[in-house]
């Protein structure tokens, strides 16, 4: 760390409100979301880890999705709720360094994770008879520690390389958790293009993956067509909507608030952008997948009798 960075204590975060009043509504307010990406993300984490029948690659990897929901906004409300409560803005240096380390790691493996998902559904739909020796139990596993690898490791490089710039700037952090835009803001004039060219190498990645994932559903949906039963077409696009959905959800709120024209800039139009895409993905999601997915639905709701 530079000695500009490591004389900075802690950062300040952006206030939701003024006044204390609406301090406490907004604690309330990300009480009730909170609590609710615990118990849906929690529900299908329960659901899939104690029903054997969904003990298939499909559901391996949603389980893995729901733990990343719940770790991202884990690492996020609670610090925002506990701010708004004890009326602080404060955050330690250490504390913004872990959060931001954690954010990236659990954003960039879930991205990951989705492009994982993307192969596992073509792989289920156009290539049937092959989908057991593709994506055998090994072959998920290994999938899978690919993808929180990855995260893990530019997450590493990001974090690093952020916190290594001198700040020049304050200690005021323009949004409610720390993230890499609003901590470059407080560095130095020119030290922040290092950070830029790594952030273009990762965007340059995330095209290809995202390119990949746009081709594998092209290809899904050509082979779903040519399914000759309306009760077959059904069950394809039912395992493969809320996929599509959760990926075009986090793409959606993503490139609007990263490509969004700096005119129509403002700190509550930042508060709220940074709300959808890391407040709101990880809530939904299990809303989506256990509104579409029948197999998944019908065993939450044995789950949930079976307790009472």
């Amino acid at each position: 760390m530079s000695n500009s960075s490591s004389s900075i204590s802690q950062f300040l975060l952006l206030a939701f409100a003024d006044t204390r009043e609406l301090q406490l509504l907004y604690f309330w307010h990300f009480l009730g979301i909170y609590l609710a990406a615990l118990l849906g993300n929690g529900l299908i984490i329960i659901t899939i880890a104690c029903d054997h029948r969904l003990h298939t690659p499909m559901y391996f990897f949603l389980l893995n999705l729901s733990v990343l929901d719940l770790g991202c906004i884990s690492n996020t409300v609670p610090k925002a709720m506990a701010n708004s409560l004890w009326d602080t803005r404060a955050i330690s240096y250490t504390g913004c360094v872990a959060q931001l380390y954690f954010f990236l790691f659990l954003i960039i493996t879930e991205y990951y994770l989705l492009t994982v998902m993307a192969y596992d559904r073509y792989i289920a739909i156009c290539h049937p008879l092959h989908y057991g020796t593709l994506l055998g139990s090994r072959a998920c596993v290994h999938m899978g520690a690919a993808a929180w690898g990855g995260g893990f490791l530019h997450a590493v490089l990001h974090t690093a390389n952020t916190f290594s710039l001198p700040l020049c700037h304050g200690n005021a952090v323009d949004q409610f958790f720390c993230e890499i835009p609003q901590i470059l803001k407080l560095s130095c004039s020119d030290a922040y293009l290092r950070e830029i060219a790594v952030i273009v190498v990762g965007a340059c990645l995330s095209c290809g993956y995202f390119v990949f994932i746009v081709v594998s559903y092209v290809q899904i949906f050509r082979a779903v067509l040519r399914i000759p039963s309306q009760q077959g077409r059904h069950k394809a696009f039912s395992t493969c909507l809320p996929h599509l959905a959760v990926v075009s959800l986090f793409f959606s709120t993503a490139v609007f608030a990263n490509l969004k024209p700096s005119s129509i800039s403002s700190l509550f139009l930042e508060l709220a952008l940074a709300f959808l895409y890391s407040v709101f993905p990880p809530t939904v999601n299990p809303l989506i997948y256990s509104m579409w997915n029948q197999e998944l639905k019908d065993a939450m709701w044995k789950l949930i009798t079976g307790c009472f």
